[in-house]
């Protein structure tokens, strides 16, 4: 009889085949939980271990792994992007780029987001920016309970977009919109991207899977199943990220030194270390 596993993943083309159904297995099944979007269950699964399978943005892995929380990284990608788009200015306001930002309001929804990370990995080290210079406007605690969050609280019912609208903010990370006062920070995106990716020749990695330590410590077949799975479920999909290992370790090596001199893990971890005997085989 088939293991039932409770799995929390998001809707991208690598997931298809497999909330569809398309693909079975005698060793496992999964009765998917979903909740919208989809990192509102990430809270559930770093404090309570709610599922046995899930997504998982990398940053709040990292930072329960600095916990010892029980879960294990899975070499599997489904959510990789360029994070230059996702910085906005309101322009009516006047012309802003990164490195105005010292002494700015900058707003984001948790000072733990993954896109968060990653921006200011860019700002810090691309451009020279003094991370501890800006004022930081934070909306949401962390995924991680335990993470002491030294940030400035929004005021309640304050939106962010709205309050970069009304001069409230600066600048914010991680957001989208097609207001009509508010530019990318970063002038030209496509040129960015494009610099940033030759210089480190690496895609950002956003959302990974874990799975909990539990379910590798007593039944690695079903682990090597779900990957199996996984795998072919990405392959079904040419939007799917592809990564090769050595892209991976790349990526995962670069966010890992952006998080810990971002104060967010108590030191930088090896790729090595986010993976168990079970997870780092599949490799």
């Amino acid at each position: 009889m088939a293991m039932r596993l409770r799995t929390l993943l998001g809707d991208h083309p690598g997931t298809a085949a497999l909330k569809s159904g398309a693909l079975k297995s005698g060793l496992v099944e999964f009765d998917f939980v979903e909740y919208s979007p989809t990192n509102k269950g990430f809270k559930p699964m770093v404090r309570k271990a709610a599922f046995d399978v899930s997504e998982m943005a990398i940053v709040t892995y990292l930072m329960a792994k600095g916990f010892d929380k029980p879960m294990v990284l899975l070499p599997h990608v489904v959510m990789a992007r360029f994070q230059h788009s996702l910085a906005l200015y309101n322009a009516k306001r006047g012309t802003l780029t990164p490195t105005d930002l010292g002494g700015k309001r900058v707003g984001i929804r948790s000072f733990t987001t993954t896109t968060g990370a990653w921006l200011r990995g860019i700002l810090a080290n691309d451009y020279g920016v003094d991370l501890n210079s800006i004022d930081w406007v934070t909306f949401e605690d962390a995924h991680v309970a335990e993470f002491k969050d030294t940030t400035k609280r929004a005021p309640a019912g304050k939106q962010i977009i709205q309050m970069l609208v009304d001069g409230e903010l600066d600048a914010v990370l991680g957001e989208k919109s097609e207001h009509a006062d508010l530019k990318p920070l970063f002038a030209d995106v496509a040129a960015e991207e494009k610099a940033w990716a030759a210089k480190h020749n690496v895609v950002p990695i956003n959302h990974m899977v874990v799975v909990s330590r539990a379910l590798c410590e007593t039944n690695p077949d079903a682990v090597q199943e779900v990957h199996r799975l996984l795998t072919e479920s990405a392959a079904a999909s040419p939007a799917t990220p592809r990564f090769s290992a050595d892209e991976m370790h790349r990526s995962l090596e670069l966010i890992i030194g952006y998080s810990a001199q971002q104060g967010l893990i108590p030191r930088a971890f090896s790729v090595d270390e986010l993976f168990d005997d079970v997870t780092r085989a599949l490799w």
